[in-house]
């Protein structure tokens, strides 16, 4: 059963001031990305930096406000719920964020931070309630409690990464936006955080968005994998699919930029030539024609390729394919 359900979902910022403080034009970070999300189940998404990976993730747990499209959370459209309304059932989806020395309040010891939430959902009967569910909490994710009256400058990436997690466990939620949760923690610590997620997911039945630019991370956390290129999604597969065969040209390249272990496996490197184009004023066409070496002229450069079905359970924007 879906617990999750992205339709058409989009993401215009607009760009302002132009003259007499008109609207210049808009940022398309998400442009029409549509997806399903199991209950239990982790769904990598990769990316350039900049594809909007992140707004993606933000906008689902409404951080950013959707431009269109709908988010089905467990049958009811989240997207189409008033700030009072989303309040109420925000505890069900929560989101642990990249930045582990940015995301804490400095002037909050880690007892407050984490019970801030059980505070808002008022979750804790007592006081003394309170402190046992925060220190359950800190030693869920391999933290003393005695830790709970330090504060987020006396501990370490890794351990504040820890802190973050604990805080969106804390209202026992189903869905959890992981944003680049490993990317700023030093390769030791990446696998450590990485085995404590799966395990918590064991325990709780919780299922993951997780956002990533490392195509190895994604594979060893994620039952599928999608593919973001400038706001779209380009491919979606299981994770052992995508990364042995993959269709899109674009996620070839990403591929062929992943380090490979043994010394007599021969893979060619795929260098894309140019940058990632501006969302502000994506290409016409495909969007990945200026930098695909597979593109015809032009096909590509007028018609928009659909996400279609290339393989059982294996969705490419391709006309190729």
């Amino acid at each position: 059963m879906n617990l999750l359900e992205v339709r058409q979902l989009k993401v215009h910022f607009p760009l302002k001031p132009g003259v007499f403080g008109r609207t210049r034009g808009y940022v398309k970070a998400v442009d029409d990305v549509s997806f399903t999300l199991e209950a239990g189940e982790t769904l990598g998404l990769v990316g350039e930096s900049g594809c909007g990976k992140t707004t993606l993730g933000r906008a689902i747990v409404r951080l950013t406000e959707p431009t269109g499209g709908s988010i089905w959370f467990d049958g009811e459209d989240i997207a189409r719920l008033t700030r009072a309304d989303l309040r109420a059932r925000r505890r069900r989806f929560q989101m642990i964020f990249q930045d582990p020395y940015g995301s804490l309040d400095p002037r909050m010891t880690v007892e407050n931070i984490i019970g801030e939430a059980l505070d808002i959902h008022q979750l804790a009967a007592s006081s003394s309630a309170r402190r046992q569910r925060i220190s359950q909490l800190l030693m869920d994710v391999g933290l003393d409690a005695s830790y709970a009256q330090r504060y987020p400058h006396e501990f370490s990436g890794g351990q504040r990464q820890r802190i973050g997690i604990a805080r969106a466990l804390a209202v026992e939620p189903r869905l959890i936006v992981c944003d680049e949760p490993v990317s700023a923690l030093d390769v030791s610590v990446q696998a450590q955080i990485i085995n404590l997620l799966q395990d918590l997911q064991q325990e709780h039945g919780l299922a993951y968005l997780f956002i990533a630019h490392d195509l190895a991370v994604v594979e060893h956390i994620s039952r599928r994998v999608m593919v973001m290129y400038l706001g779209k999604i380009v491919e979606a597969a299981e994770a052992k699919t995508i990364i042995r065969e993959p269709k899109h040209p674009y996620t070839q390249a990403l591929i062929s930029a992943v380090p490979v272990v043994d010394p007599e496996s021969k893979r060619a490197r795929i260098v894309l030539p140019g940058d990632i184009p501006s969302p502000v004023a994506p290409p016409p066409g495909c969007p990945f024609h200026p930098r695909c070496p597979r593109a015809e002229f032009p096909r590509c450069q007028v018609e928009v390729p659909p996400l279609r079905l290339v393989g059982p359970e294996h969705s490419a924007a391709c006309h190729f394919a």
